[in-house]
């Protein structure tokens, strides 16, 4: 891929991790005027690594390995200011608290908390900067459709990419299209290195013979598809065929990858459904204070291989008895408003993933109702159902929010997100949702 942008968090990771460690050197020799020797170093060494692990979770639930980031350079220095205030809460906290990993003199840590968030803003807002590409590619853009016209906006009105389309060809207006005249003479005259096509259109197939050509004119071809996925981290639903479908979804199981995401799930279930037992007495006891209503409330969803089950929640709103299990006019009750906002209403939910209906991390499963609509009005949404939905997902991060109420649009949008993370679902990829759902909660925004 010719974008800058795909190397990016590697890049801030190994910057950050040579940052925190030479900060650890920075201090020794501040602190004692000399270079340091092996013994200072290796009593520092080992506690401080582990320091650096937790923070290094820190940055990636601030999102500082987000893509964009280097685009918030307004923003960076306070992100990086809070950021490292909670890691120097949490270094405090390791260093007094764990004896074992105790250091002498104290003194040394806040030197070093002063050095590593020196250090770390300059590499961030002044050294990472100047190390991104600049210099941009010619290329032309050839297909169809606003997916088209989005890609072109976001690469052009966009510094961080080092390509530029100098001109976008639509498939749909190529009647009586002179592509010598039209495209080869730019070709040559504006030193194009790079054409990006939607290859799958029929309607690109009369340009082919003219294009393999430019083969030999060093020319790189790359499908549109790959880009508009790699740039907007989801699928363009007006791009795909079956055939894509055919080459990129499966649902078969893999194996590997099953076992190990099933194994973190039966954990961190059994982790936060024991921790937030502790808070059951008082939600049962504020919901029945309130209204005296139930306690809980049980809602059938759709789950994998289209099989019903249902999701159990905290019950938040005053009523819900319409048989299609869709609220038309929900009234959340007091203590419904704050277990809404707080998320506190899902937490039974981790009983779901124990019975095994529900994962940790995939597309969150609708009601059955909405499903049969959608299934009419949106071609291929039955194909999220080929995953085990979750708690929280790639769509519920990123994609708009119908919140059980039918909308098309907005649910295409979503979909568009759950055949991503279907297409590219891995541990990692479930680490990073996982990550990101902490920060938006830990900052009340909605998922």
């Amino acid at each position: 891929m010719t974008f800058s942008h795909r190397r990016e968090p590697l890049l801030l990771l190994l910057g950050d991790v040579i940052v925190l460690y030479f900060s650890l050197w920075a201090m020794l020799a501040a602190r004692y005027w000399n270079i340091p020797d092996e013994a200072k170093l290796q009593a520092h060494l080992l506690p401080f690594t582990f320091l650096f692990a937790v923070w290094i979770g820190v940055f990636f639930i601030a999102g500082l390995y987000e893509k964009h980031t280097s685009l918030l350079k307004g923003r960076i220095g306070s992100l990086i200011l809070n950021t490292q205030l909670v890691n120097s809460f949490i270094a405090v906290l390791f260093f007094y608290l764990i004896p074992y990993f105790g250091i002498t003199p104290k003194t040394n840590l806040f030197i070093y908390l002063v050095f590593s968030f020196l250090l770390l803003f300059a590499w961030r807002v002044y050294l990472f900067p100047s190390l991104e590409v600049t210099e941009k590619q010619n290329a032309i853009l050839i297909g169809t459709g606003e997916e088209m016209k989005e890609l072109e906006e976001e690469v052009n009105n966009n510094t961080r990419y080092n390509l530029y389309f100098i001109s976008s060809l639509e498939l749909d207006e190529i009647g009586g299209f002179d592509f010598q005249e039209e495209i080869l003479k730019r070709i040559y005259a504006e030193n194009v290195h790079i054409i990006a096509a939607d290859f799958r259109s029929e309607k690109v197939e009369p340009l082919l013979p003219s294009l393999y050509n430019l083969i030999f004119s060093q020319v790189r071809f790359i499908d549109m598809h790959k880009i508009y996925e790699d740039i907007f981290d989801r699928v363009p639903l007006s791009l795909v065929k079956y055939s894509w479908f055919l080459e990129n979804i499966s649902g078969a199981a893999q194996k590997s990858y099953d076992i190990l995401k099933r194994a973190m799930d039966i954990m961190l279930a059994l982790i936060l459904g024991i921790i937030s037992l502790l808070l059951y007495p008082l939600v049962v006891i504020a919901i029945k204070l309130d209204d005296g209503g139930p306690i809980l409330f049980w809602q059938e969803r759709v789950g994998q291989n289209n099989k019903i089950f249902k999701v159990v929640k905290f019950r938040s709103l005053k009523s819900h008895n319409d048989p299609e299990g869709i609220a038309k006019s929900p009234q959340p009750t007091k203590v419904g408003k704050f277990l809404r906002r707080t998320r506190i209403d899902e937490l039974p939910q981790v009983w779901n993933v124990l019975k095994g209906n529900l994962s940790m991390i995939g597309p969150r499963p609708e009601i059955p109702s909405l499903v049969k609509h959608y299934e009419k009005e949106i071609p291929y949404y039955n194909v999220r159902h080929l995953i085990k939905p979750g708690l929280s997902g790639w769509a519920q991060l990123y994609g708009e929010h119908a919140h059980h109420a039918t909308n098309v649009s907005q649910t295409k949008n979503k979909l568009s997100y759950d055949l991503y993370y279907i297409k590219n679902r891995s541990l990692t990829l479930d680490l990073k949702v996982a990550l990101r759902t902490i920060k938006i909660l830990l900052s009340r925004e909605g998922i």
